[in-house]
């Protein structure tokens, strides 16, 4: 029986939801920063972990300056 990899507990066929190759809770599938409840991919993931599109993973590994700070987070040379 797989374990949900974010509580660790046995994941019975009627409460799957598989995503990230994973087998998850329902309620667990989360977005690791904001807590928004995801869908089987409908959304993003970095470092095996889920994220919501937007605004989070948008803000936390988007190109510079889309949901960040402006020309002081760039670094010039």
């Amino acid at each position: 029986m797989p374990k949900c990899p974010k509580c660790n507990k046995e994941v019975y066929f009627a409460e799957r939801v598989t995503s990230l190759g994973k087998d998850w809770h329902r309620p667990c599938l989360k977005c690791e920063k904001c807590g928004k409840t995801l869908t089987s991919g409908g959304h993003a993931e970095h470092e095996g972990k889920p994220y919501c599109n937007h605004p989070c993973y948008s803000a936390m590994f988007g190109p510079k300056g889309f949901g960040r700070g402006g020309a002081e987070s760039h670094t010039f040379k």
